[in-house]
């Protein structure tokens, strides 16, 4: 769990509450709290300069104007120094009460900025911050430093976007299939623990969007396209396949995050979805009112030098409890993934029964290793061999491959031979 927390602080009602659940995580953990606050006085020099146009005209003269510049210099630099000061007392003084370490920080500068700045330069492995801050207005949804860290830090970020410890609720992960959901399902586990909360899972799959995109398509198609396209069969094969494709692997992503909460010791209700996933998530949000949302900051279809995913940054914006962006990630074990979402064929099957039966335990996770690492749902004869050659290439073994496969087809593998080696020879041409 986590080691260092960070918690940027400046008296809000949102940050005070971000304290209390680091010092509530803390005291569970061992974890080391830092609370920051950033103070920006020369920025305030720079607007003092850009308002001297407007003084009345009997400081309009060299000599005042220095000496104004050197009084609201001192004045502006000295007191956000001790505002900053009185903000991380505050934070000490909680600290102090609960028994829980803590550093202080206090930094010069653009505060999103130096707030990104100092956590990667860090090992803080998660940051607590109020969504909000003391600029916050009736109509806010999210404050724009919390919004610019989130996108700028590669730690795991918790925005406290609702106010008051005793509000109940459970902890809910949203999982996709991607290591970040599962790095986020874990971290939701841990906090369950710690907080006393049931955890959930949810997972949306969204098969209407193919629907636009099929007659978005059939509008704009020629009679010619159209017969090459063979748009009403591909139309067919959508309602008929995919819908139920898209559904069976979101439903095998939750299965797979129940046997995960399972090795925690923990049974996880789960709930599958249909639709825009940031929606269905958001309306759920709603309807159930939990604690804290856990999801990924990316997604399964992400690139991983995204900042966050469409829908991560959708609820962190529009979600009304708090969220809990993973960097953490998390891969489960091949054999956890076959389990759920992996089916063999009949010819694969029956190229293993072949393999001696001493190593085909070993030779069944190296095939699902690589069908999984690939994407892979079934196993084929085909995806056996690919998976011998990537073996076999990785070893720089090929000939001795296909030696061993010649000579001892009916003798017993031996230690450090490819547990594959006599199938080499009687591949599917």
């Amino acid at each position: 769990m986590y080691r260092s927390i960070y918690i940027p602080v400046d008296n809000s009602a949102h940050a005070l509450h971000g304290v209390d659940i680091g010092i509530a995580i803390a005291r569970q953990t061992g974890a080391t709290l830092t609370g920051s606050h950033v103070y920006a006085a020369k920025l305030h020099d720079r607007r003092f300069r850009q308002m001297e146009g407007g003084l009345p005209d009997r400081y309009l003269k060299q000599e005042k104007l220095q000496e104004q510049r050197e009084v609201h210099e001192d004045l502006i630099t000295r007191g956000l120094r001790i505002v900053s000061d009185s903000y991380l007392d505050v934070f000490g003084r909680k600290c102090e009460e609960a028994g829980v370490p803590c550093q202080r920080v206090s930094l010069e500068g653009r505060n999103w900025q130096k707030l990104a700045d100092d956590v990667q330069s860090s090992r803080h492995d998660l940051v607590i911050m109020g969504a909000l801050g003391l600029g916050a207005v009736e109509a806010s949804l999210l404050g724009s430093v919390c919004e610019r860290v989130a996108r700028r830090i590669d730690r795991d970020l918790l925005a406290v976007k609702s106010l008051g410890p005793d509000r109940p609720g459970a902890i809910v992960a949203a999982i996709d299939g991607s290591a970040h959901s599962y790095g986020a399902l874990k971290t939701a586990l841990e906090l369950g623990r710690i907080f006393g909360r049931p955890v959930e899972a949810v997972s949306v799959f969204d098969p209407f969007f193919h629907y636009v995109a099929f007659h978005r398509i059939a509008g704009v198609l020629s009679a010619e396209a159209a017969s090459v396209f063979r748009f009403e069969e591909q139309e067919k094969l959508h309602e008929e396949i995919i819908d139920n494709g898209l559904a069976r692997i979101y439903q095998a992503h939750l299965d797979l995050a129940v046997k995960v909460a399972s090795e925690a010791g923990v049974e996880l209700p789960t709930t599958l979805l249909a639709g825009k996933t940031f929606e269905q998530i958001l309306k759920y949000v709603r309807q159930h009112e939990p604690w804290l949302l856990a999801l990924g900051r990316i997604g399964a279809h992400s690139d991983r030098s995204m900042d966050l995913g469409s829908n991560t940054e959708n609820l962190l914006r529009l979600a009304g409890c708090h969220l809990l962006l993973s960097a953490r990630t998390c891969e489960p074990a091949p054999d956890q993934v076959a389990e759920t979402n992996v089916a063999w064929t009949g010819e694969a099957t029956a190229r293993m029964g072949r393999v001696p039966p001493s190593v085909r335990g070993m030779a069944a996770k190296m095939v699902i290793r690589h069908a999984v690492e690939r994407g892979h749902t079934v196993i084929t004869s085909d995806l056996i061999d690919a998976c011998l050659e990537s073996l076999m290439a990785s070893r720089g073994d090929k000939a001795r491959a296909g030696a061993v496969a010649r000579n001892t087809s009916n003798e017993r593998v031996g230690a450090g031979v490819c547990p594959f080696a006599h199938l080499a020879g009687r591949r599917k041409k």
